[in-house]
């Protein structure tokens, strides 16, 4: 029987998924004596979501989760210390995968087909999922359980737990800025595709986007000129909640965060959230460093040319442009991206 499960949605993208199943392994789980005694045969299919596109992309295995490490943990829990309910060891299982790098959400079905029944049956299973913060791992990694979906308590609209000023919503949707880079692989079609995805997520609306621009690596190892571009949304997410968004469209572009200014294959950073100023561990509004950046303000001039940077360093966005000057920007496409790039889902 195949096992077939509800797709996991992080910030947006649907995950893919590595299924290992009918792991078979005997265990002495249950709430009789007897049951804890001689043991019996358990079944396990374990559903890992994870995102395979880096690893794809470079055949690499380590780029990926190894689905002989998922068979081996749920094994050794089953032939592991007894647990008088299933529901523990899935919990378990669950736990387990969850911890192995690149793990976002994890789905264990246990099966007891030998359950010391009182009628004929077939079998026995309890189904559950775990994804980071429901599985007791969140701790400040801030992963949504079906991102934008129904039961998405990050969802917009419903009540997400508030941590500081940047976990807000706004009462009704507020223009933001954002900034994409790349230089690594097809970095054009990949700024292209994250200006789609980006429109596709709930809570985000492409209003504009830039000129694409090519520019020289600021600081880092020697590495391929970016192509660059400021998109204009508008966001019905908290602050955080949109960097979250805007990881988890990296993410599964491969983005690695190996080397400080190394090469990567996408950035998005948020360089302006309304008129909100503050700044915590994990983000700082306005970007601290647009002011400097003309791969920023030479594409978001051209967009915007009466547009403001708040801040303590912000000012006219083309005054800003002109004190920076354009020397190693260069103009690729006006307009940009094709039409195609922003449509919404189903057209």
């Amino acid at each position: 029987m195949t096992t077939t499960v509800t797709p996991y949605v992080k910030d947006g993208v649907e995950l893919d998924q590595v299924v290992v199943q009918g792991i078979r392994v005997t265990g002495f789980h249950g709430v009789l004596a007897t049951e804890r005694a001689t043991g019996q045969v358990f079944l396990a299919d374990v559903v890992a979501h994870v995102s395979t596109r880096a690893a794809a992309a470079r055949d690499d295995l380590t780029k990926t989760v190894n689905y002989s490490d998922i068979a081996d943990r749920a094994a050794e829990i089953i032939a592991g210390d007894p647990a008088q309910l299933i529901e523990t060891v899935a919990d378990h299982i669950a736990r387990a995968v969850l911890a192995m790098d690149g793990v976002h959400c994890v789905d264990v079905a246990l099966h007891k087909p030998q359950a010391p029944l009182h009628v004929e049956f077939q079998d026995v299973i309890v189904r559950i999922r775990r994804d980071l913060r429901t599985g007791g791992l969140w701790s400040d990694k801030r992963i949504g359980s079906s991102a934008g979906m129904a039961d998405d308590p990050l969802a917009p609209g419903a009540a997400g737990p508030p941590h500081d000023g940047f976990d807000n919503r706004p009462a009704q949707p507020v223009p933001a800025l954002l900034a994409l880079g790349g230089n690594m692989g097809d970095a054009q079609a990949t700024l292209a595709a994250a200006v789609g995805e980006l429109h596709r997520i709930t809570g985000i609306e492409v209003r504009a986007t830039s000129p694409l621009v090519r520019s020289r690596p600021v600081g880092g190892p020697p590495q391929d000129d970016y192509f660059n571009a400021v998109v204009r949304i508008h966001t019905a997410l908290a602050p955080r909640e949109l960097l979250g968004a805007c990881q988890g469209i990296e993410m599964v572009h491969g983005r690695e965060r190996l080397e400080v200014n190394g090469p990567r294959t996408l950035d998005i950073d948020i360089v302006a959230y309304s008129d909100v100023e503050g700044s915590t561990a994990d983000l700082t509004l306005p970007h601290p460093r647009a002011h400097e950046r003309g791969f920023v303000l030479v594409p978001w001039a051209a967009m915007e040319p009466q547009a403001e940077l708040g801040g303590p360093r912000g000012g006219r966005v083309a005054d800003l442009a002109a004190a920076v000057g354009a020397h190693g920007v260069e103009l690729v496409a006006d307009p940009w991206p094709p039409r195609a790039a922003v449509a919404p889902a189903g057209g």
